[in-house]
């Protein structure tokens, strides 16, 4: 029984208004919060002090200022040694749009004379010399075909014989030329470190770095038949466990959706356990709070960008 049915008609008829006024209140209200629900979202937390900075030059000052924190002022009696590992990948974290790829320094000690490294050269910031390079394994004409093959062929993903994409000649590109291709395609790019290493580490770096440019490795992203018998290797092993030089691990051997961002982060993980108990890792590391990401911006008030950063930098070219 409806207790208002038993008043008089005219109390009945107050109530009958108001009860339609808040209806039709919170019909507005839901309206409003669906609307507002389906606007893109202001990316508030994204820095813009640096935007018409190029996102090399942004990436490589922040670098240069982390390293230099952690050098210190004092003279250097030993060389030092550094990995900033990276990520890219676009809003639908794509397999053919994501890539996986590390930096690695050596500072050398004041007063002593350098041996550089076969293959890289002197370089030089402020007081201190340094050497440095980077493992991004890609197609070698990936800068010029940057149509990558993942998975080609019905059920390619779950078996990997059925993977119809072949393998390709692989190179490891060089920071500036890797950034350009995650700004070519408008990419979110992360980057964790710089992270201190050992002498060993370091060495077992270059060792990986000649043998992937040896030409006896090609490319293949999808690398779960291929890796064991050392025929081919993908972006994501390229870099990951150092003191073997194709590990496994991750589901299906490749790991699913082990790339880009996900797949830094599990070499991350590896590198904390594996490389900390090995030595190899002198700093330890918070795969969640140590990134900072760069966000591709069209201009100051885009909204709706792609953000999957708790902080980050934009970036327009």
């Amino acid at each position: 029984m409806n207790p208002h049915l038993d008043q008089p008609k005219s109390l009945r008829a107050p109530f009958a208004t108001a009860l339609r006024r808040i209806s039709s209140r919170s019909a507005t209200l839901i309206a409003c919060a669906l609307f507002l629900a389906l606007l893109p979202a202001v990316q508030a937390d994204v820095d813009f002090s640096s935007y018409n900075v190029p996102v090399f030059e942004q990436i490589t000052n922040r670098i240069k200022a982390k390293v230099a924190a952690k050098l210190g002022d004092d003279k250097l009696k030993h060389d030092r040694y550094f990995i900033i590992p990276f990520a890219y990948e676009n809003k639908g974290n794509d397999p053919e749009y994501s890539h996986s790829f590390m930096s690695v320094i050596r500072v050398f000690a004041h007063d002593s004379r350098p041996t550089v490294t076969e293959g890289l050269r002197l370089r030089r910031y402020k007081n201190w010399e340094f050497e440095a390079f980077t493992i991004s394994w890609l197609p070698n004409d990936f800068d010029k075909n940057p149509d990558l093959c993942v998975f080609d062929g019905f059920g390619a993903r779950l078996i990997a014989s059925w993977n119809k994409c072949p393998f390709s000649p692989g190179r490891s590109f060089k920071l500036d030329e890797t950034l350009k291709l995650g700004t070519n395609v408008k990419n979110a790019i992360g980057i964790w470190g710089p992270y201190e290493i050992t002498e060993n580490a370091f060495n077992l770096a270059v060792k990986r770095l000649h043998l992937l440019n040896g030409g006896s490795i090609k490319y293949r992203a999808d690398d779960r038949l291929c890796r064991k018998n050392r025929v081919a290797i993908n972006c994501f092993h390229a870099m990951a466990g150092l003191e073997e030089l194709y590990p496994n691990g991750g589901l299906f051997g490749t790991g699913f959706k082990m790339w880009g961002l996900n797949g830094t982060r599990r070499v991350l993980i590896e590198y904390k356990d594996r490389g900390t108990k090995m030595g190899l890792l002198l700093d330890p590391v918070d795969v969640k709070e140590d990134l900072y990401g760069y966000v591709y911006c069209p201009s100051r008030d885009t909204h709706g960008i792609y953000d999957p950063f708790k902080h980050a930098s934009a970036y327009r070219r």
